[in-house]
């Protein structure tokens, strides 16, 4: 048996360790978050919940080193976001109201921070709105995910190879994009 921190970890959350859990959730919700706003997701946090339900109710049957397991978990993140996406195709929605979107941003936050973080977000996705589909949900889980090109490859069903094709160029286009003045 491997006594290594992350398979302690592992065993604590299998075994419903509440300081396990936190400390899953704490390091992979914010990344999944990003890849879900990355992707276009109408409600990311409510697929955030869904994503750690999921992962939450198989856990059990997890074995894998931490690497394996931030894929399992974008791997989720992936068909949840799917999911949401055929869902929104059947039944077209209105856009919440400003003041249902604010608080929506939590009640820790200050209006500033909020409006911070409202920028930053808006400046990323007008960044990502101009890749393909293809090349943005590869960076995205590239970057927010932090996972390997083979990782990737197995998320979106392609080869390592055409993913390392889509990241390049994606990255080629990002930069053209910031040094042709898109504003940040």
């Amino acid at each position: 048996m491997d006594a290594s921190p992350w398979h302690a970890l592992l065993a604590a959350a299998q075994n419903g360790a509440g300081w396990a859990w936190e400390r899953i959730y704490r390091e992979l919700a914010p990344k999944v978050r990003g890849y879900l706003i990355g992707r276009g997701a109408q409600d990311p946090d409510g697929l955030v919940g869904d994503v750690f339900l999921q992962v939450a109710r198989n856990i059990g049957t997890f074995v894998g080193d931490e690497s394996s397991f931030r894929s399992w978990v974008f791997t989720i993140a992936h068909h949840r976001l799917i999911d949401e996406r055929r869902r929104r195709s059947r039944r077209p929605t209105e856009p919440l109201p400003a003041d249902l979107e604010e608080a929506a941003y939590g009640y820790d936050q200050s209006a500033e921070a909020a409006a911070m973080v409202k920028v930053a977000t808006d400046e990323i996705l007008e960044l990502l709105g101009g890749l393909t589909d293809d090349q943005r949900e590869v960076l995205v889980l590239r970057i927010f995910g932090d996972l390997t090109v083979d990782q990737v490859a197995e998320i979106v069903g392609r080869r390592p190879g055409a993913v390392k094709a889509l990241q390049r160029r994606g990255l080629r286009a990002l930069e053209r994009r910031l040094k042709g003045g898109v504003p940040l």
